[in-house]
């Protein structure tokens, strides 16, 4: 049997193509999270993963806020709550006792329908993403691996090797989401420079008990180090975290049992049963490029970095989102091409900014020195406690841990500034009863298209002469909560598929959208529209 590939895509070890028709799927978070994506914008896909079966340990726990609004988008999030804990509260211990509560379980007030701390087990989560994509038609094909490539201009050639075959297959991009050893960063050449910090790690899954917060976080900081205790299953199972004692850096071979003592004073917990351990040494690396050609880098095959404020798996979930809309609108004739090369601006400069304030807060952490433990351990925790008991305070620190406060100004693609809101920037939630009882801004994006809001009342002219893009028109209730979160009364946002910003304008200005949209050769994904609402509440007028 032949077939006619659209593109050619590969996520932690694992490839899949997208056909005119639904093959086979499959992998890791990441290109779990590009296949259902694209899935969804109606891209059929095939998965490949040189893994036998998908994982079976918790690995990243952290399932931050703006990974929950993606999963909304694409109507699974309902499904990954039900399977999660939400945390409640974040308690600091010193070697003299608790040092500082604070709270997590509405931190982000105001900021995200999600304002919560949320952990899922990183197989489950995976598992989830599997269902769905299975639901969709789409299945895992396993034990399939890149052996090579090449990019001819026109196309990706390449060569999968399964059960000691081989096949050749032809397609018009290439996505390399196959984890730090990524075989497509190599066969591209890319650098990764960075480093390995010099502190040894433990984690382990175990069951067990002591002065644990119920549905929280524990973390002791001492003067020479920290650890952290959170649940990672509703079935009880705690996550143990912290610095392999300075006595075993250099052992060979670091068993549970050789620092079962340190572990246990440093977390507070007495461990009956050990269901997952493993030591680590952190690397903090950024590929220097993360596209070239038709082939294209996301996930840990462009990055990595300290686990510090659970950023990794997140972070590339997001390559996958920000990848997946435009390869959707380029592949279906709904964007120039050059959308693509929007990518790795964006995706690049937040990853070198993310490297760079987790190596920080990494090394600050991990600092052996005793003046710096000292601060750590005696001022640090009064700092937090008065800091994020303020609304300022709290907010802030979700803004930067959640990933809601990641923007793209400086790239290709962003353009102009209304209020507080800049091209680029994420959309800002507005809660309340903008579109009726219980709605938000925020849900008109499952339709995965591009949009334009606006908050106050629309000019007839300007509606008029946007019809012809086809692209939707969503006209909120102006309220005390919108000019709160930045917006400007009857300025225009055209909104990406993804949730941020394309251009924002303090006036309704209808040349302005289509100049923006011509450039690109945009075209909405849908001639249906939502019908008409009453006024006072959300009104789609495409």
């Amino acid at each position: 049997m032949s077939w006619t590939w659209s593109f050619f895509l590969s996520f932690n070890d694992t490839h899949f193509f997208a056909f005119p028709q639904p093959v086979h799927a499959g992998a890791g978070p990441t290109g779990l999270t590009l296949a259902l994506w694209l899935t969804r914008l109606g891209v059929p896909v095939r998965i490949f993963d040189k893994a036998t079966g998908p994982g079976e340990t918790s690995r990243a726990l952290a399932v931050q806020a703006r990974t929950l609004e993606f999963h909304r988008q694409i109507g699974i999030v309902e499904d990954i709550l039900a399977e999660g804990i939400r945390l409640e509260r974040l308690t600091l211990h010193t070697p003299a006792g608790v040092a500082a509560r604070l709270p997590l379980s509405d931190f982000g007030r105001g900021i995200s329908p999600y304002s919560f701390a949320f952990a899922l087990p990183q197989d489950i989560h995976e598992r989830v993403l599997i269902t769905h994509l299975e639901r969709a038609g789409v299945e895992v094909e396993r034990g399939t691996e890149l052996v090579a490539f090449q990019d001819k201009g026109d196309a990706v050639i390449a060569t999968l090797s399964r059960n000691g075959k081989t096949e050749t297959v032809s397609a018009a991009y290439l996505a390399g989401c196959d984890g730090a050893r990524s075989t497509v960063r190599h066969g591209l050449n890319i650098g990764f420079p960075g480093g390995t910090y010099e502190q040894a790690f433990y984690v382990a899954d175990v069951k067990g008990t002591g002065n644990v917060t119920r549905n929280g976080m524990d973390t002791t900081i001492s003067t020479y180090g920290f650890a952290i205790v959170m649940p990672v299953r509703q079935s009880g199972s705690l996550r143990l975290i912290g610095i392999v004692p300075k006595a075993h850096e250099a052992d060979e071979t670091i068993s549970f049992e050789a620092i079962r003592a340190d572990v246990e004073r440093d977390t507070g917990v007495t461990v009956e049963e050990v269901n997952w351990f493993s030591t680590y040494r952190v690397h903090h690396r950024v590929a220097e490029r993360f596209r070239a050609g038709r082939v294209f880098l996301v996930g840990d095959a462009g990055h990595i970095h300290s686990p510090a404020g659970g950023q990794g798996m997140n972070t590339g979930m997001g390559d996958a989102v920000n990848l997946a809309w435009k390869l959707g609108a380029v592949v279906q004739g709904r964007a120039d091409p050059r959308l693509l090369d929007s990518y790795e601006p964006e995706r690049i400069a937040f990853a070198h900014k993310l490297i760079e304030s987790t190596d920080k807060v990494f090394r600050f952490i991990t600092n052996r020195s005793r003046l710096v433990g000292l601060f750590r351990r005696y001022v640090m925790p009064k700092v937090m406690n008065i800091g994020l008991h303020t609304s300022f305070g709290s907010r802030a620190f979700f803004g930067v841990i959640s990933q809601t406060a990641i923007e793209y100004r400086a790239g290709p693609i962003s353009s102009g500034m209304a209020g507080k809101v800049s091209g680029g920037d994420r959309l800002p939630y507005v809660a309340g009863n903008v579109m009726g009882a219980g709605g938000d801004n925020f849900e008109p994006l499952r339709s995965l298209d591009w949009q334009v809001h606006v908050y106050g009342e629309v000019n007839c002219d300007f509606r008029a002469m946007l019809a012809p893009t086809g692209i939707a028109v969503y006209l909120f209730a102006w309220t005390d909560a919108a000019g709160k979160a930045g917006l400007q009364r009857d300025a225009a946002y055209l909104v990406r598929p993804d949730g941020h910003v394309a251009l924002a304008s303090p006036v309704q200005e209808a040349a302005a959208f289509q100049r923006y949209l011509a450039g690109l050769a945009i075209r909405p994904r849908t001639a249906e529209r939502a019908p008409y609402r009453v006024p006072g509440t959300m009104h789609s007028l495409a």
